[in-house]
């Protein structure tokens, strides 16, 4: 039983590694170096942190781009 719920949580852990891989494509950062790519990331962390209307804005960013797929 332990065994096959490990295996269902590395199961959601690639999952989830994958979805967010997606999100770098769909932003077209694909071809961006790991570097800038951790870099973008951590800057915006620190830019959200306690500022919930850069949260906001960028979260309507988010919204507006799965809003021309469908997603």
């Amino acid at each position: 039983m332990a065994k096959a719920m490990k295996s269902d949580a590395r199961k959601k852990d690639t999952r989830d590694k994958i979805e967010l891989g997606g999100l770098i494509v769909k932003a077209g950062l694909r071809y961006e170096k790991r570097a800038l790519l951790l870099g973008l990331l951590i800057d915006a962390g620190r830019r959200i942190s306690g500022d919930d209307k850069e949260r906001s804005r960028l979260t309507a960013i988010g919204a507006e781009a799965f809003g021309h797929d469908g997603e």
